[in-house]
């Protein structure tokens, strides 16, 4: 049964939890936390269950401007759920990773949320730094990584580059290779002026052969794999969205599991199958 938690911090910070047990073992210890990041900016994020297996939390950042607009209702959290990383959740999960599932940040919650210069930007860092400042007094000692996909990519991305050993690992999922279009709805330049040497930490790849949307061609992934590790995803189910949306081969529609699954064994160093199909 849900149960509403507040607890006082040195400032102010929301937290819904409630304890639960699951048919797989986890234990359901779910919290929305909002934290004071920056003067007058607070910051939220969904801590999803803690696997029983628990060995890593990983930071999912989602697409377009990253608003899942997170927020407790009736004792109990909610958000948009329609994007890859955040529809996955329960996969890390039930392969022992928790999800911090990152929202954007108060004064971002307009128009259509973070652009591409404040992800690439100092105070999308510094507001990224406190959510993994508190995921590590949480848990210490269980490693930290960023995943991004889509433009979440571009968080991803710039702020393991700034944190250098700071992260276990850095994923980019349906990587923002291209600047959009310049006649689109979210405008940006993506990490098409991005150098990924930047980022000391390991960095994986993940990408669908099939990905249609014009700003994440694979043959971008591909042309890195001689650097990085990549995984390529095949198949799936046949899109419900648009090229560039969550619910088509850009999403990993259908081959979410399987997608997850090969993620983890990577950042937990185990045997990874490198071509999902």
């Amino acid at each position: 049964m849900a149960a509403a938690l507040f607890t006082p911090r040195k400032s102010l910070w929301l937290a819904v939890l409630w304890i639960a047990q699951h048919a797989d073992g986890a234990l359901a210890q779910q919290e929305i936390v909002t934290l004071p990041t920056r003067p007058g900016v607070t910051q939220s994020y969904f801590l999803t269950s803690i696997p029983k297996n628990f060995q890593a939390v990983a930071v999912l950042f989602a697409g377009s401007g990253g608003l899942i607009n997170l927020r407790s209702e009736n004792g109990q959290p909610k958000f948009n759920q329609g994007n890859f990383l955040v529809r996955s959740r329960a996969q890390f999960i039930k392969h022992g990773v928790a999800g911090a599932i990152f929202d954007a940040p108060s004064d971002q919650q307009g128009g259509w949320g973070m652009g591409d210069e404040f992800r690439l930007g100092a105070a999308h860092f510094t507001d990224v730094s406190g959510v993994i400042d508190d995921l590590r007094k949480r848990f210490p000692g269980i490693p930290v990584f960023l995943v991004g996909t889509s433009r979440g990519t571009i968080s991803a991305a710039a702020v393991g580059a700034r944190l250098g050993q700071g992260v276990a690992g850095v994923v980019l999922t349906s990587t923002m290779f291209r600047q959009a279009p310049k006649n689109s709805q979210e405008p940006g330049p993506g990490l098409s002026r991005f150098d990924f040497a930047t980022i000391k930490t390991p960095v994986l790849f993940v990408h669908h052969v099939s990905d249609q949307c014009v700003s994440t061609p694979y043959g971008e992934a591909a042309r890195l794999s001689d650097k990085y590790s990549l995984i390529t995803v095949f198949g799936g189910s046949s899109p419900q969205s648009g090229p560039c949306d969550a619910f088509s081969q850009h999403g990993y529609l259908g081959k979410e599991s399987e997608t997850v699954e090969q993620v983890v064994n990577w950042m937990l160093k185990k045997p990874v199958n490198y071509e999902v199909k």
